[in-house]
């Protein structure tokens, strides 16, 4: 497979299906929100106040292997992407995630914000680091997901970013809620989710306009959704996976 060359969906529509303008196609888009992790019976206890603490903390230690592994997508989709104007808006991913310092100017970037979240729901910092919570699913999951933006063409790796669309309300949900139900987690272990509420809206804005640029036929297009699907899946698979291991408590 060609790191710059989009690959067109197995047909799934007929063959001379016109393709769809812009605003269709990025409702296409948003219409897969209906899969994301947020209706999943995992997240729906997190966010109703039903945990207990250690699926709380179960939920924080394995989402670090993801948050871990954001940066390397991230750097896999510049390695790929030959377009030096994608490659200089892209990099501030890498710099959310990973920080900087520079000039005076300093970020300690969003996997700093996790280990401070971890630390304010009663994890060590070092028992998180060494991945020793990582659900055997939740590794295979997120390295699928890796592999698939070292390999795809860089486009599709872009497009596989676009279930950020879904995430400020996912943000918003848990800023809401757990002040409310978790009153033990200290509130500026919370900062990840406040800051990502506005990366998150940024990184669309990013990824759409790329993926709507790039992905102009209708097999384009249906493929733009399956690898879109492919994303959803990764995430959700990493739900289900961490409610075998540390179960789903309801009302």
């Amino acid at each position: 497979m060609h790191a710059d060359r989009i690959q067109d969906a197995p047909p799934s529509a007929p063959h001379d299906a016109p393709a769809w303008d812009r605003a269709g196609f990025e409702a296409q888009l948003r219409a897969r929100g209906r899969s994301y992790h947020i209706h999943h019976p995992f997240n729906v206890m997190l966010n109703s106040g039903q945990a207990q603490p250690a699926q709380i903390r179960g939920w924080v230690a394995n989402r670090f292997y993801y948050q871990i592994a954001i940066p390397i997508k991230d750097a896999a989709v510049l390695s790929n992407c030959p377009d030096p104007a994608v490659r200089r808006g892209w990099v501030q991913r890498i710099l959310d995630h990973d920080g900087f310092e520079l000039g005076g100017l300093r970020d300690a970037g969003g996997l700093e914000a996790w280990l401070r979240l971890a630390e304010a729901v009663g994890l060590a910092r070092a028992e998180v680091l060494d991945l020793r919570h990582v659900v055997p699913a939740v590794r295979f999951a997120v390295d699928a997901y890796v592999n698939f933006a070292r390999r795809a063409p860089w486009q599709e790796a872009v497009c596989s970013s676009l279930t950020e669309l879904f995430a400020p309300e996912i943000h918003r949900q848990r800023l809401a809620t757990w002040p409310a139900h978790y009153g033990w987690i200290e509130p500026a272990g919370l900062d990840y989710f406040r800051n990502r509420v506005g990366q998150a809206r940024r990184d669309v804005e990013q990824g759409l306009a790329i993926t709507l640029d790039h992905f102009t036929t209708r097999a384009q297009q249906e493929r733009a959704l399956e690898v879109l699907q492919f994303k959803l899946d990764i995430l959700w698979a990493m739900n289900d996976a961490m409610a075998t291991r540390y179960g789903v408590t309801t009302p």
